[in-house]
């Protein structure tokens, strides 16, 4: 049995590895991601273990309407619910950041 995940910042990165596949599913907004990032598909698993990463995808995904759209009906996701894990990535002041 899975546990429920109940951390906001892991439900995060959870909701941003799926819009890495899903722009990984799609050649062409692929193609534009990896151009805009400046990482190599060769690079993208290692690359999708970091945070910081991982909010460069919500905010590719982010940053248009249709995009947006599109991943919240492939996932199955409200477009909140995306906006609460874009916000939740890029939260400075996240508790495990914190000494």
């Amino acid at each position: 049995m899975k546990k429920a995940v109940q951390n906001p910042r892991e439900v995060a990165e959870i909701v941003a590895i799926q819009a890495l596949s899903f722009v990984a599913g799609d050649p062409e907004r692929l193609g534009l991601f990896l151009a805009e990032t400046g990482i190599g598909p060769e690079t993208l698993r290692t690359a999708a273990a970091d945070p910081r990463f991982l909010s460069s995808v919500l905010d590719f995904v982010m940053r248009d309407d249709t995009t947006v759209k599109a991943f919240a009906e492939a996932s199955q996701l409200h477009p909140t619910n995306i906006a609460a894990a874009h916000q939740a990535l890029n939260d400075p002041k996240w508790e495990r950041d914190v000494p």
